[in-house]
Order: structure tokens, then sequence, then C-alpha cells
């Protein structure tokens, strides 16, 4: 993402949630510059109403993931990265790994 030979998307739950735990850590001043750092680095895949709604419907067993995926679908996205990938098993958009998706991209280079 850094390199810029991929656009990177994070769920916006995913960021609230990141502010809130290095907010508890490390102070809510850090955790302002660190989630600063993060917006400049990825695009917002939007949580609303429909996206909630596709999230209840999915058939994700745990519904934050159920989100995650909704709002990566809304913002057309290519591909989810986790390192949970077996919480992604009815997953519409392709999961990987991020070694997996290191390697994609060093072999696309």
């Amino acid at each position: 993402i850094q390199t810029g030979a991929a656009t990177g998307f994070l769920c916006a739950t995913t960021v609230t949630t990141t502010h809130y735990l290095i907010g508890k850590a490390l102070g809510t001043k850090r955790a302002t510059r660190e989630i600063r750092k993060l917006t400049n680095l990825f695009q917002i895949a939007a949580v609303d109403h429909v996206v909630l709604e596709a999230a209840l419907l999915s058939g994700f067993v745990d519904f934050e993931d159920g989100v995650l995926h909704a709002a990566a679908k809304r913002a057309g996205v290519q591909g989810i990265v986790t390192r949970n990938q077996q919480d992604f098993k009815v997953s519409e958009l392709p999961v990987y790994s991020p070694d997996e998706v290191l390697r994609l991209l060093k072999a696309a280079q």
C-alpha cells in the first residue's frame, strides 16, 4: 500500500476499534496520530444501513466479519486480507492471508 503497488481499504469499524485499542494502551493523542497515518494510506469502506443489513443476511457466524465483508463488497474491493481466513468461509470475495498478498504483489512487479 505504501509503495502504491495496490490500493488498500479499511472498514470504518476497523478504524474506530483500532483507535480505541491504541488509545487505551498509549493514550488518545497517540491513537489519533496513528489513525491519521492509516487514513492517509488507506481508503475507508463505509458502514451504513445497507452494509449492516447485508451483514445480517450474509450467513457469517460473526457479525463483525459480516460487516467487514459487506463493506468490502460495497466498496468494490477485489479481495479481503485477513489472518483469520477460516472466519471468511462464506465470503463472496477472494480471501487472502497477508503472506499470499505479498507474494501476489511481488509476482505482479
